[in-house]
């Protein structure tokens, strides 16, 4: 699922984080990429990924199957690319009830995909 933005990196990010935390979720990480490449010497366009949750959304499908807590929490990514435009993506959580045994799940996965596309439209101010 992919977005793009109408605002540059820093904005997006920023938006980002403040649509999270609006609704009250925790966020556990913000990987700044670019970042890290620079510290070891590298250049690497503006890429940020922030991980955020709700464990009361995730620990339901933690416990009808454990194998999706790799993939959770859920996270987002911000991403410049070579001409300068910012995109906003994540992947589908509906697609979890796939790949692990969550079919009786699937009301919390429509949430979830629900929030994520209000997080990204807020993000990109689309």
């Amino acid at each position: 699922m992919i977005r793009k933005s109408g605002v540059d990196q820093k904005a997006t990010v920023a938006r980002l984080v403040a649509a999270v935390e609006r609704r009250e979720l925790t966020v556990f990480v913000h990987v700044d990429h670019a970042e890290h490449a620079h510290r070891a010497g590298l250049e690497l366009p503006p890429t940020d990924v922030l991980v955020f949750g709700n464990p009361r959304a995730g620990t339901p499908l933690m416990a009808t199957d454990p194998r999706v807590a790799i993939d959770l929490p859920l996270r987002m990514l911000v991403w410049e690319d070579a001409s300068g435009l910012v995109f906003v993506g994540h992947h589908d959580p509906r697609e979890l009830a796939v790949t692990y045994e969550l079919v009786e799940q699937q009301a919390i996965l429509e949430r979830m995909a629900d929030l994520l596309d209000a997080i990204s439209t807020e993000a990109a101010g689309s």
